[in-house]
């Protein structure tokens, strides 16, 4: 059944291509599905010029030290990247946990299972940069299967068809509806819950912090479930190492929560560190992150809009 104010047709339309690219992705040759997935970047990136010039306008902002050809240089990789993420979504299903380390391996493990040693749940921070879809996967795979919390495709085929690769594994979604009851009930339990906070948050969800030294508006989902339930907030990113021909799956040190008793300040305070987080890690390879988002789209009240 075709979503509110969507056709049939187009939701065919769209699933039909992807299903195609998925499909010839997760058979083909690894080099083969390798030269693919780079070719079907290209071809996007060329298909997409509004991106494109947000990505630009993206890296002007957050970077204004640097040059064109840098943030030309940093647009094409986001391209690059997507084209990785689309390759190991194609591939998930096929993945084990005897194969998964040819793809992927772990830095700062330890910082995970002290989080879960301490009983609270973990909430694992993480963004679109690096490969956020295999990251879920391969640490279901190596035995740490989480719950995360999506934003349902405005297409039911395309919808069902991502969700089945992001479930595979043990993986199971929350639906942002219903995010707060079966969020809380699964960090309880001791479980660990996976939230990409990196988009820009509209509506009573949002709260302005910086961003590259920016105002954006940014999830309070994470801050607001630690405080909720003490779990601890870990930052996780899976980035592509071409050096070791495979993925990072790193975590970092937990989030210091900031908890003075005033729980509105502490709030900000927490969804700023949130941030500040993310922010460090796309530093450390700009490249790999979503940059064709228009993450400064909403603006403080009398501010001018950036796009």
């Amino acid at each position: 059944m075709a979503a509110p104010g969507r056709s049939g047709l187009r939701n065919w339309a769209e699933f039909a291509p992807a299903w195609l690219a998925l499909t010839a992705l997760a058979y083909l040759p690894l080099p083969w599905a390798r030269w693919t997935a780079a070719r079907v970047a290209d071809a996007l990136r060329l298909a997409t010029p509004r991106w494109r010039r947000t990505a630009l306008r993206n890296l002007e902002l957050a970077y204004p030290e640097s040059s064109t050809a840098w943030r030309e240089q940093v647009m094409r990789g986001c391209y690059g990247n997507l084209g990785r993420v689309l390759l190991a979504l194609a591939r998930g299903p096929r993945l084990t946990s005897e194969t998964i380390g040819d793809w992927i391996e772990y830095e700062g493990f330890e910082h995970y299972a002290a989080a879960i040693e301490r009983g609270r749940g973990v909430l694992f921070l993480t963004a679109h940069l690096g490969n956020w879809e295999l990251s879920v996967t391969a640490h279901a795979l190596y035995g740490h299967p989480m719950r995360m919390l999506v934003r349902r495709l405005d297409n039911p085929l395309l919808d069902r068809l991502i969700e089945r690769r992001r479930s595979i594994a043990g993986n199971r979604t929350i639906d942002k509806q219903q995010a707060a009851r079966e969020a809380l009930r699964a960090l309880r339990a001791n479980q660990a819950v996976g939230i990409l906070a990196d988009q820009n948050a509209a509506g009573d969800d949002g709260v302005f912090c910086n961003f590259f030294g920016i105002p954006a508006r940014s999830t309070k989902s994470v801050a607001l479930l630690a405080a909720r339930t003490g779990a601890a907030i870990i930052p996780g990113f899976a980035f592509w190492n071409a050096q070791r021909g495979r993925y990072v799956l790193k975590f970092y040190a937990p989030v210091d929560v900031a908890d003075s008793g005033d729980r509105e300040a502490d709030l900000v305070e927490n969804v700023q560190r949130c941030q500040g987080a993310i922010e460090a890690a796309v530093r450390e390879a700009p490249e790999q992150w979503l940059w064709i988002h228009r993450r400064f789209k909403s603006r403080p009240a009398g501010e001018e809009g950036l796009y």
